[in-house]
């Protein structure tokens, strides 16, 4: 698992809000690398759309981070598998 986290480090993906007025660029290990404003996006009456803007990149760059689902869902649970673990299979839980 700590290659899988490893690895992630240098993947990057950059994720946009406000038409592309507002560009954040996160790893896959949730380092926000920068955050890039349009200059047109600024505007001294309006500063909570520019907020949103910023707020809704940032969620999005996380969502479509680097193996966002892939190592999460796929690589933690074969290696859990191969550890004996299984999840919560162990539990007779049906559908675990």
């Amino acid at each position: 698992m700590l290659a899988a986290q490893e690895s992630l480090k240098d993947e990057v993906v950059d994720a946009s809000a406000g038409g592309g007025m507002v560009t954040v660029r996160v790893t896959g290990d949730l380092v926000i690398q920068s955050i890039t404003i349009d200059p047109e996006a600024v505007d001294p009456d309006d500063v909570e759309l520019l907020q949103d803007m910023v707020l809704a990149a940032v969620n999005e760059g996380l969502r479509a981070r680097p193996g966002a689902g892939r190592v999460q869902d796929g690589q933690y649970r074969r290696r859990a598998r191969r550890l004996g673990g299984g999840g919560l299979g162990g539990l007779g839980l049906p559908g675990l």
